[in-house]
């Protein structure tokens, strides 16, 4: 599939792409205004952001908030599915972990 970039003056959609700036783990990462978190993630190359219990690494699986494999931390609040929540200019997003603390695992 190629890519096709719609002209501005062709998009029925109005976009005025906007960017925004969120921070994932302390790193800033750039987006389009309207994208979700998963959205801003993965063009930014970045395809998982949670790691199972066996130390798998968890992103977009679904896309359509039903899998619950895209859980992120947003501005403290845990849990946040990625791909449902429109990203903000200055959002704080920490990726989570179902890891056991101690290393030893339950895997």
């Amino acid at each position: 599939m190629t890519p096709r970039l719609i002209r501005p003056d062709d998009d029925v959609l109005d976009r005025d792409d906007r960017p925004v700036t969120i921070t994932v783990d302390g790193t800033p990462v750039t987006g389009v205004a309207g994208q979700s978190i998963a959205g801003v993630l993965l063009a930014a190359a970045r395809t998982a952001w949670r790691y199972g219990h066996a130390g798998a690494g968890r992103g977009v699986f679904c896309g359509i908030g039903v899998c619950f494999d895209c859980l992120v931390t947003v501005n403290g609040v845990p849990d946040v599915r990625a791909c449902r929540r429109r990203a903000r200019d200055g959002d704080a997003v920490t990726t989570q972990t179902r890891l056991p603390a101690d290393g030893d695992g339950d895997r």
